[in-house]
């Protein structure tokens, strides 16, 4: 068996985790009104897509919509959002990230006390222009050193200085720096997500003690493009994989010291899949098959009627899925599952 080694604070985070629940919840006791996502509820096309076939629609501004809820992503949004759903009297689910609102707070407040906003961070991303939105858009956005350093400010005015939940640390240390070298009168709040720096020095240890590192999330996902910067400094063997069927097998050999880490915004369902097929690796020649033949060969033919044993994999609302070792999981309703917990011949009927 391949030696794996999981960082332990891959995947959901709090915040993405308590957005992702939300929405669900609202689903599942929706009543057939227009619901929507403003925006990307986190950054990972798969939990998009299943909120997506579920009733959640992604919608990118209020332009012809006048009724139904809006849920706001886990990035949060600017206050014009809150004020124009206010005023179109619809109903509003808050999933902001807890984190990200403190931000919005510390802004907003200084913003009204005469401040000038400087930001840490990605200034296309979501969540810094969320931020942004709530000091009339007004803050100066710096993403790197460099642009601290270039950046013409006044030293006559007061500064608040916030930073983007998923900055690198060192990176907004090196900025501060240069902004201190500049004499400002500077208020700075240390707004990086605990969470967010656990998963990053986990990352940085892992990658400096195995020959191969996995990173698993959405290609958009701004914390996962840094943890595979973070991992590719120290193993040059990092590979980016959104899902299992990204992996290229035949670059592992069984005797690897492989590191796996996650975005904050990756399934469990997803990790789980990346860990069990990369601890089994001894069982294949890497050499001559793919993930998608080793799928194959794994898989059984089930007929319509027939009963089975599975694995619970997920619970969403009414619906139960299981692992059955078909193309596809299976799927029943709670209360079916229920009653076989408590029966001794557990298993579903292939659908």
């Amino acid at each position: 068996m391949s030696n794996v080694t999981l960082a332990a604070s891959a995947g959901f985070c709090f915040g993405v985790k308590r957005a992702i629940e939300m929405a669900y919840a609202e689903i599942e006791k929706n009543n057939g009104a227009p619901l929507y996502s403003y925006g990307p509820l986190i950054h990972n096309k798969e939990v998009t897509r299943d909120l997506d076939e579920k009733g959640l629609h992604i919608i990118e501004d209020l332009e012809g919509v006048h009724e139904g809820t809006v849920v706001i992503r886990s990035h949060g949004v600017g206050k014009f959002l809150y004020d124009a759903l206010e005023e179109k009297g619809m109903r509003m689910v808050d999933g902001t990230c807890p984190f990200v609102k403190k931000i919005h707070t510390i802004v907003n407040e200084a913003w009204n006390q005469g401040k000038s906003i400087i930001i840490a961070g990605d200034g296309k991303h979501p969540e810094v222009q969320g931020i942004n939105g709530w000091c009339g858009n007004t803050a100066i956005i710096l993403e790197s050193p460099e642009e601290a350093k270039a950046a013409v400010l006044d030293t006559e005015k007061d500064y608040a200085v916030v930073v983007q939940t998923t900055f690198r640390q060192s990176k907004f240390d090196d900025m501060l720096a240069i902004l201190r070298q500049k004499g400002l009168k500077m208020e700075i709040s240390q707004t990086i997500c605990s969470a967010t720096e656990k998963r990053q020095k986990e990352a940085m240890e892992l990658s400096q003690n195995v020959d191969k590192m996995i990173v698993i999330g959405d290609k958009k996902s701004s914390n996962t493009q840094k943890l595979v910067e973070i991992c590719k400094k120290n193993c040059e063997n990092t590979v980016h994989i959104e899902t299992i069927c990204d992996l290229v097998l035949k670059t592992f050999k069984k005797d690897d010291r492989i590191g796996i880490t996650a975005g904050a915004s990756t399934p469990p369902a997803i990790i789980k899949e990346v860990v069990v097929t990369m601890s089994e690796i001894e069982n294949v020649n890497v050499e001559e098959v793919s993930f998608e033949q080793m799928l194959e060969d794994s898989l059984v033919t089930l007929h319509t009627g027939d009963v089975v044993k599975g694995t619970v994999i997920q619970v969403v609302g009414e619906e139960v899925s299981v692992n059955l070792g078909f193309k596809s999981d299976g799927v029943i309703q709670r209360r079916i599952q229920q009653r076989y917990n408590s029966s001794s011949q557990p298993g579903c009927t292939a659908r």
